[in-house]
């Protein structure tokens, strides 16, 4: 009865500690994240004169009016909105078009193809290289360049095509002896039955073309092509007075960038909870087979 007794104290102080830590971890998290959102609905004045604080004296939507009614904004937005949208259409046809071809034992050249997508994977030509690419095909100022530099991302090629491989042949086998076409089973059975991986790496991709932001700066030179994130870096890093000459005059200041980063972050934090459920099953049945 004692070692049973010290068993569960034990279990219980664990579980405790485990508790308090992300506990502590999880108010380590939020606090900076309730501080933005909290100043983005305070004034000017007083996110000057008060500092750090959690609840506001006022709470004013001045600085989302001014951001709503900004052109600069609404364009750079409108350009996320573009750049998300068509750049994971185009990531999610050709990595899973190509997942599927390299999930066929039957594919001539299959293992020289995979060892090249793994080589990619570990090494890269470089941003020089890639720039100079880029420019002698005429992409500079222009999305496409952000839609095929990046069009399928190794890792999630590689866990793609294993969960291709864990379909099982009968089902292609069948759909073939009806006289199904490839192209024809891959979109209507392969497809389907993949929606868990397929929405996984939408989600992947969506975040990744959302947050783009290097390759913005890299690539694109025309400040009306910018994507949100490179509005934002304007706003955050730019002197108030630099961006007042390019930008209008930004009177509400740093509750203007909190609100700016709240707006940024909102469209993700919309979709995520209705792709969770396809995002936890996805990771979990594209490793089972390597």
């Amino acid at each position: 009865m004692m070692r049973k007794f010290d068993a569960r104290g034990k279990n219980a102080v664990f579980t405790t500690l485990v508790y308090g830590l992300l506990g502590v971890t999880l108010i380590l998290i939020l606090l900076p994240l309730l501080y933005v959102l909290i100043s983005s609905f305070s004034s000017k004045h007083e996110i000057v004169t008060r500092g750090f604080f959690l609840i506001p004296h006022e709470w004013v939507i001045d600085a989302y009016g001014y951001l709503l009614s900004n052109e600069n904004f609404k364009t750079a937005f409108s350009n996320s909105v573009v750049i998300t949208v068509v750049g994971t259409l185009i990531n999610i046809v050709f990595t899973s078009l190509m997942a599927y071809g390299l999930s066929k034992t039957w594919l001539k050249g299959r293992r020289t193809l995979n060892f090249i997508v793994l080589f990619t994977m570990l090494f890269s030509g470089g941003m020089i290289p890639t720039y100079l690419v880029v420019r002698e095909l005429h992409l500079l100022d222009s999305y496409w360049s952000l839609f095929l530099v990046g069009a399928i991302a190794p890792f999630n090629l590689i866990v793609m095509r294993s969960f291709f491989q864990n379909i099982p042949p009968e089902l292609e086998e069948a759909a073939k002896m009806d006289g199904c076409s490839e192209l024809r089973l891959f979109w209507t059975i392969v497809i389907p039955l993949s929606m868990p991986a397929i929405a996984t790496f939408t989600l992947f991709y969506a975040v990744h073309n959302w947050n783009t932001y290097f390759l913005a700066i890299l690539y694109i030179n025309d400040s009306t092509k910018w994507p949100l994130q490179v509005f934002l870096r304007q706003m955050l890093i730019v002197s108030e007075s630099s961006m007042e000459n390019q930008a209008g005059s930004f009177e509400f200041g740093p509750a203007v960038k909190m609100a700016a980063v709240i707006l940024t972050a909102l469209p993700l934090l919309i979709v995520y909870p209705f792709m969770q459920k396809y995002f936890n099953k996805g990771m979990l049945l594209g490793s089972v087979k390597g």
